[in-house]
């Protein structure tokens, strides 16, 4: 066996008071063939300092220095140095399971995959101790075909296991013959995986859960208010809608799938206007919503979704009824929720 049978790369900002359990959690692995690139992304405050006092006892820890430009080119950077087998991207505010590297290399093996996806852990902390913790897997399965992954991806997707690369373990064969990076914008994890499964043949699912996803630093890409983030979304979804096209995968259970996902995500951007940090008038903020729910995109979507609650379906029916002053009643009392009691907010979404 190769000493790098894995090669885990991590971009590393502003996080000294997490990277460290991140590292560990690596070194603590049952598999231990593994070269790992720290990259500093030009932090400011000592997190590459930290990666380099663990590279200074493990010689398998590698701290690669460079100016910031964010997670994308810090990942990008050590794939172009990548030794490994297979590829594990990590974020440095998280941690992991001991078995993972194990049990994804082992199933990368015993079916000669492309792609590995696991299940993993949400930890939504509502003090400096306490969290609510959702898990999000699909029954194991091997899909040792194109087709067989294309007509059940809609399954993973619906558990949110296709969107990140922290879940995931990556041939790097594949990842490099496909010139797969990457893309320099905000949330990259998406499009990079869109590009993994565009036409990735053999992929391996593992119901364990492994990964820890951490929801807690206020200053977190996930905790902020974005001016943008329906055309973002908006942008999302198109591409969804190309990659099934694509695919040439069109069925009542991926059309309602698309449906309630855009939908969903509609949803996000109502609160995103609602929440206390959004700087526009109440006029301004009915107007946003307006053209959101009321498009005919989001109403041809109302029509093929079906919520999996009764309180996703209570939320959803301000669109259905095609009311913009109700969805706006009904987004700022999901805003206040998730201003004021992160775990009952946690709980909600997790369920929904």
């Amino acid at each position: 066996m190769s000493e790098k049978m894995i090669s885990i790369i991590m971009p590393v900002y502003k996080v000294e008071d997490y990277v460290g359990k991140a590292i560990e959690s690596i070194q603590a692995q049952t598999f231990s063939d593994w070269e790992f690139f720290c990259v500093d992304d030009g932090s400011p405050d000592k997190s590459g300092e930290i990666c380099e006092q663990y590279a200074a006892k493990d010689d398998r820890i590698k701290v690669i220095h460079k100016e910031n430009g964010g997670a994308p080119s810090a990942r990008n950077v050590a794939i172009d140095k990548a030794e490994g087998k297979y590829l594990y991207f990590m974020d440095s505010d998280d941690w992991a399971e001991p078995t993972m590297l194990y049990d994804m290399f082992k199933a990368a093996e015993e079916n000669d995959s492309e792609l590995v996806v696991s299940g993993f852990f949400i930890d939504t902390y509502y003090n400096d101790t306490e969290k609510y913790t959702q898990e999000q897997f699909c029954p194991a399965a091997v899909y040792p075909t194109k087709r067989d992954f294309r007509e059940n991806a809609h399954k993973l997707f619906d558990k949110n296991l296709l969107y990140t690369p922290w879940n995931k373990l990556y041939r790097t064969d594949y990842i490099k013959a496909n010139k797969l990076y990457f893309p320099e914008t905000f949330w990259d994890d998406f499009p990079f995986n869109l590009s993994v499964i565009r036409d990735v043949e053999r992929v391996t699912v593992l119901e364990n859960r492994y990964y820890h996803f951490i929801r807690k630093r206020a200053e977190s890409e996930t905790a902020k208010y974005r001016a943008d983030m329906f055309d973002k979304r908006e942008e999302e979804h198109s591409w969804m809608c190309e990659l099934y096209d694509y695919w040439q995968i069109k069925n009542s259970d991926t059309e309602e799938f698309l449906a309630r996902r855009y939908i969903e995500r509609v949803v996000g951007c109502v609160e995103n206007v609602t929440n206390k940090n959004c700087t526009l008038t109440k006029k301004e903020k009915k107007a946003k919503i307006k053209e959101m729910i009321l498009s005919e995109k989001a109403q041809r979507a109302i029509g093929f979704a079906k919520p999996k609650s009764l309180h996703m379906k209570f939320i959803l029916l301000p669109i259905r009824l095609r009311s913009v002053w109700l969805m706006y009643l009904v987004s700022s009392v999901i805003s206040g929720i998730k201003s004021r009691n992160t775990k009952i907010f946690a709980t909600l979404k997790a369920t929904r």
